[in-house]
């Protein structure tokens, strides 16, 4: 199945707290996004879909959001959630491995759970890409995949697991490791998974 058409029947028919990734808050994310930046910065969220990031974001005073997801379904959920705090945000139904990206837009480049699917070096090649153009010099960039015990699958699609030296190395000499950590999460139904997050300051 084509990568849109999965992800939109993933969130068509599935409640949004019953997805393995689901979290009520993003704490980790949630906390280097605000040691790394004021809430005047630039932040995307890439895959943010039905993550209640960009809530808590917009509580604490940031205005300047972008959530990209490739499953209009996901992003048309978090809209009606939001209200009219979503004209808060700009809202981008994109693969982001094909998207067009505005050129050093964004102060800090977030992904919790996308990077991680990108099995081919081809895709990942491309996403570092648009990680490269979009990002401005200084900004920052903080992946979350799962780390080396985390699952070998994730909504019937393969995934790579990463230690904290190989995701930097997909990332190249440009960019700055300043940190990495793990974090054991607890599925809705009880199971756990290894994460693994990597943040960056872009050369």
């Amino acid at each position: 199945m084509e990568a849109r058409s999965h992800w939109n029947q993933v969130y068509q028919t599935k409640a949004f707290d019953q997805v393995s990734w689901y979290q009520p808050h993003l704490e980790t994310s949630l906390a280097i996004i605000r040691k790394l930046t004021s809430p005047a910065a630039s932040v995307i969220d890439v895959g943010g879909g039905e993550s209640t990031l960009v809530d808590d974001l917009l509580d604490a005073g940031y205005r300047n959001l972008t959530v990209l997801d490739i499953a209009e379904a996901a992003l048309a959920f978090t809209r009606d959630r939001l209200g009219r705090k979503a004209a808060n945000v700009n809202w981008l139904a994109a693969d982001i491995t094909t998207a067009t990206l505005p050129q050093a837009a964004y102060d800090l480049w977030h992904d919790r759970a996308v990077f991680h699917f990108l099995t081919e070096p081809e895709q990942r090649r491309a996403y570092v890409d648009r990680v490269t153009t979009a990002v401005r010099p200084d900004g920052y960039v903080l992946i979350a995949t799962f780390g080396e015990h985390g699952p070998r699958q994730c909504s019937g699609l393969d995934i790579v697991r990463y230690n904290p030296s190989a995701l930097h190395g997909e990332f190249g000499r440009r960019f700055e490791l300043l940190e990495s950590l793990e974090e054991t999460h607890q599925t809705p139904w009880g199971a756990t998974q290894q994460f693994l997050y990597c943040y960056c300051r872009v050369g």
